[in-house]
């Protein structure tokens, strides 16, 4: 065997001299690219999905809605910043609704007299969808207490009933149980919506905002 390890620097002096290659180490990775990786890992570890990666994008409203196929039971991990609740990005990415563009803000989601309404599924549907879904994420508190939420909101052009955008939203830190569904997302939903119709945000900007990491959603826009 001493003759094989005798051999190996002049089989590898043989490629460099005479086929011009050169063995690739991690050390001769540039720091750029290092530096882009750990970028992009860390943006996933927080929750979110790369900028590059697309929205999916839902059914829209329907005239009948029928309750939704869930993730199996246990088979979603809630995330926490600050305490605060995010979904699972695998169980929970989020979905638009073709119904609402850029184009057509006016006739949508910013209309006067409100939009939400006249597209939101039945309880009679969610109700069922919603203990499926506590059975995903293993939630074990009073369903009472939990919003069955749309990561991505109706009023921000959230698809109405895709199950990639619905979850069960725990209670926000210190929620006192038996008192219902209390939580800080709803008014960040609130004022990004307001942004899109005012102009300060684009529907597309806030949509992902959203679903990165609601937390920081006004923040990252320069709206916090």
């Amino acid at each position: 065997m001493p003759s094989a390890y005798r051999a190996a620097p002049s089989a590898l002096l043989a490629c460099l001299v005479l086929a011009g290659c050169s063995p690739v180490m991690e050390d001769s990775v540039s720091a750029d690219s290092k530096g882009a990786a750990s970028a992009r890992a860390s943006a996933t570890a927080a929750g979110g999905a790369s900028s590059k990666q697309s929205i999916p994008v839902g059914a829209g409203p329907q005239t009948k809605y029928a309750v939704q196929e869930q993730p199996p039971a246990g088979s979603c991990r809630y995330r926490y910043v600050k305490r605060e609740p995010l979904p699972d990005p695998k169980c929970t990415p989020g979905a638009t609704s073709p119904a609402v563009t850029q184009a057509n803000l006016a006739s949508t989601i910013c209309r006067k007299g409100g939009y939400t309404k006249d597209i939101r599924p039945p309880v009679s549907v969610t109700s069922k969808e919603k203990q499926l879904n506590a059975a995903s994420y293993g939630y074990k508190g009073s369903l009472s207490d939990a919003e069955y939420d749309h990561l991505i909101s109706l009023q921000l052009g959230g698809d109405p009933n895709d199950s990639r955008n619905l979850w069960v939203q725990p209670p926000d830190p210190g929620h006192k149980p038996g008192t219902g569904v209390n939580n800080l997302k709803d008014p960040v939903e609130t004022k990004l919506h307001t942004a899109i119709c005012n102009g300060r945000v684009t529907l597309a900007a806030a949509q992902r905002a959203i679903v990165t990491d609601w937390t920081t959603a006004l923040e990252s826009l320069g709206l916090g």
